[in-house]
């Protein structure tokens, strides 16, 4: 099979989708990488790198869209690159469709089948390949929140940790899954005073649990939700339903009861966002203030730090490359329902629930056949030759 690598065209994103070791992988395997002259650049991996490990470096990206089989990415393609999408080609890449109607429509036009990672299960249940990136952010989100507090950038002026005499800030945390309980840890470890707040009880012990004292969980209604953020200096948007358009807890008129200076940070906005006022912003021109709040609501902040978002996405995603280019997606899903949780869209077909009914469009279960991947472990995670270097 060829797989393809373009480098990532969205503003600010320095991540790639392929380690060098990869293609040394894929090319073990029997397969062809093309990889865009460039691409690891922001992750610091030069192309002498990929030509060591087997790769041809391509200058020119449509020519790997236009012979690869399987592209693979790590952001969703932009508007430049859909006339290069080709009928019957596979796109293995964060697409988050719940968040860009246009994208939707461009991908049923395209003909590809589409496979995203944030919806791709493992055998738990789990979102293996979302999982390190909502690290990344999580983290970052109280890093990039501390710095907005300053009053240079039109904060409150507060210094997140607080001194000897001076209270900590006050930060809420929406949302208690990876991303919540990765930004408590750091605002934690910082020294302020934090809130999770969830639905989900269980998760709530469990957080309490292992969470230092500075850390309280409380249930997420209506109520505790407004007085979280009217004490807040820092509120995270950190909800998560997979696929699905993140729902809005912070309206319109609740930002008048925050103090003037505070900041969200709505890591949610790749799926929406979770406050009504949120709309995607860049790096480059990562806030903006509604009613006196900032809000900083960047669309892929692992980007910014692309050396490790690329070593920490790479390490989870390399299997499953590999057993797409081996099998391929359909007698993959056929064995592998978490990999069917995938497959977002498949040739003109929404084949995830989510997305149609976030945009009101037919659903498609998808179509799958048992095949000789089904009756045996070749297709299992669990089956690979451990060649870890």
């Amino acid at each position: 099979m060829k797989i393809g690598v373009p480098r990532e065209i969205k503003p600010d994103e320095y991540r790639v989708a392929m380690l060098p070791v990869g293609v040394e992988e894929l090319r073990h395997a029997g397969h062809t990488v093309l990889i865009e002259s460039g691409a690891g650049q922001g992750s610091g991996i030069a192309d002498a790198e990929y030509e060591a490990a087997g790769g041809a470096i391509v200058v020119d990206p449509a020519e790997i869209w236009a012979a690869a089989d399987l592209v693979v990415k790590v952001k969703e393609p932009q508007s430049s690159e859909w006339p290069l999408l080709r009928p019957g080609q596979t796109v293995f890449t964060y697409f988050h469709f719940a968040a860009d109607e246009d994208l939707v429509t461009a991908i049923l036009a395209s003909g590809i089948t589409a496979i995203a990672y944030e919806t791709l299960r493992d055998p738990r249940g789990g979102l293996p390949l979302l999982t390190p990136m909502s690290e990344v952010a999580g983290r970052m989100s109280i890093q990039e929140g501390a710095k907005y507090l300053e009053r240079p950038q039109e904060g409150r002026g507060i210094l997140l940790s607080g001194v000897p005499g001076v209270a900590p800030a006050e930060v809420a945390i929406l949302g208690g899954g990876v991303v919540g309980s990765n930004a408590a840890k750091v605002a934690a470890g910082l020294g302020a005073t934090v809130r999770i707040l969830d639905i989900n009880l269980d998760r709530l012990r469990y957080l309490d649990d292992i969470m230092p004292p500075n850390v309280t969980t409380l249930y997420s209604d209506r109520h505790t939700i407004l007085e979280s953020i009217e004490r807040a200096d820092l509120v995270i948007g950190a909800i998560l339903i997979t696929g699905a358009r993140a729902p809005r807890l912070v309206r319109r008129e609740d930002l008048g009861r925050m103090k003037n200076g505070a900041v969200i940070v709505d890591v949610a906005i790749d799926q929406g966002g979770c406050v009504a006022t949120s709309r995607p912003t860049t790096h480059r021109a990562p806030t903006y203030v509604v009613d006196g709040v900032v809000h900083y609501c960047v669309t892929n902040m692992p980007g910014a730090v692309g050396r490790t978002s690329t070593y920490a996405l790479c390490n989870v995603t390399l299997p499953y490359v590999l057993l797409l280019a081996n099998h391929g997606w359909r007698e993959l899903a056929a064995a592998d329902p978490g990999v069917a949780a995938g497959v977002n869209i498949d040739r003109g077909r929404v084949t995830n629930r989510a997305v149609a009914e976030t945009f009101a469009l037919p659903f498609h279960p998808l179509e799958t056949r048992p095949t000789s991947c089904s009756s045996s472990s070749s297709c299992s995670l669990d089956s690979r030759e451990d060649r870890t270097p």
